[in-house]
């Protein structure tokens, strides 16, 4: 390239640096949209406020939702409890030095329904952002209330609960979504006493925005322990029976049968030392009764009892203090390690299955971790418009 020719491409390139500088919202939507979905979630908030076209792409856009969700399923957040009541958002943070670094304390006075009692306050379970929040004590199960809500955005909403008509025993609540249909639902076992003795549990279905009674949908096996166990897959609710280790049994969110899955074979702890979980949109069958290590089962094909694999992780890389104690996994992160915390306790650690290391993980105070992806979707895309969506602190709206 000669001198003059140098010198023309340098002043053309001069000429468009200064004639052609690209804003945020001169940007093609999906690339805005990609961009605001790699925010944490103090930053989306923040953003929310800046313009009404932003404040729609991140509370009502479908490709917003479908990004985050993507984004949150490698680094999700997971919802802290003491005595079961929400306390504190954790968002694990893309900074694999620090992962959990930074925090968001859900406060229930500003993010929970207000007239509930948290000292009764149960967690049941979330989807897509979305909490069901079980209110009342498990010893009275006559006085107690449902809700649904999105803790980010102070919104919630009470469910409905039918009259009872007859003699309760116990009752246990799940909440799932039917991928198929779009819909969420509400579960609940209902145990009533048959001449004298406890008869076996039916289930009851209501689906939100758009039933206006429970269903009943047949009976099936007690939960164990009184609930269903917080491992939805694929749009199935799962839980195990407190008399035997050798079913799991399964609910379809979508056709809504209810069927029986094979546990592994050869299981010599109870049901009650087993936990099922969801890691890595898969099955999980855990054994932490043990002192030295953790037996987690993977159903690697949902359904087929033949594709059941187990991994042994020994706990000697524990801090000694601890190891001896029961860890439960929450979720899956950061290139598959799999997040575990001390049962009640506060200590949250990450085992590394390529490297077989477990490594302290800093949160702060809880006793039961369950994982969360936020949402930023309100309650009336679920609920619809003909039901009342209530606030627990003043909404504010883009004007």
């Amino acid at each position: 390239m000669d001198v003059q020719s140098s010198k023309l491409f340098k002043g053309d390139c001069e000429d468009r640096t200064i004639c052609h500088v690209t804003r945020i919202m001169d940007l093609h939507i999906v690339i805005m949209v990609d961009i605001l979905s790699r925010l944490p979630i103090k930053s989306i908030f923040r953003c929310k406020i800046v313009c009404k076209l932003w404040y729609h792409l991140l509370t009502s856009d479908p490709l917003f939702c479908k990004m985050y969700y993507k984004r949150s399923s490698y680094f999700p957040s997971i919802l802290l409890s003491i005595n079961h009541s929400v306390w504190l958002l954790v968002e694990l943070k893309d900074d694999f030095s620090h992962p959990l670094s930074r925090t968001i304390v859900l406060s229930p006075r500003f993010h929970l329904p207000p007239t509930l009692c948290t000292q009764n306050l149960t967690l049941i379970s979330s989807c897509n952002g979305f909490i069901c929040l079980f209110n009342g004590s498990m010893n009275n199960v006559l006085e107690h209330s449902v809700y649904i809500s999105n803790p980010l955005l102070g919104e919630y909403f009470e469910v409905k609960l039918p009259e009872w008509e007859k003699r309760i025993e116990c009752v246990a609540y799940a909440f799932c979504f039917s991928e198929t249909s779009g819909q969420y639902k509400v579960l609940r076992s209902v145990v009533s006493e048959f001449e004298g003795r406890p008869h076996v549990s039916e289930l009851e279905v209501y689906t939100l925005g758009v039933d206006e009674k429970w269903r009943n949908v047949g009976e099936v096996p007690k939960p164990l322990c009184g609930s269903f166990c917080k491992a939805n897959v694929n749009g199935f609710v799962h839980w195990m029976n407190s008399e035997k280790n050798d079913s799991i049994y399964s609910f379809n969110s979508w056709t809504e049968e209810v069927k029986s899955l094979l546990a592994p074979r050869g299981l010599t702890t109870s049901s009650y030392g087993l936990t099922l979980v969801e890691l890595g949109n898969c099955l999980c069958l855990c054994d932490t009764y043990h002192s030295e290590y953790v037996d987690i089962w993977w159903m690697k094909e949902y359904g087929i009892a033949e594709s059941w694999t187990k991994d042994r992780i020994w706990k000697d890389t524990i801090q000694p203090d601890i190891s001896c104690d029961r860890f439960i996994p929450i979720s899956t992160w950061k290139d598959g390690e799999i997040l575990m915390q001390r049962y009640r306790g506060t200590h949250v650690v990450s085992y590394n299955p390529k490297e077989k290391k477990f490594t302290k993980v800093k949160v702060y105070l809880g006793f039961a971790g369950t994982s969360y992806i936020p949402s930023f979707y309100s309650l009336k895309t679920v609920i619809g418009e003909s039901l009342q969506v209530s606030y627990a602190y003043p909404k504010v709206e883009i004007v």
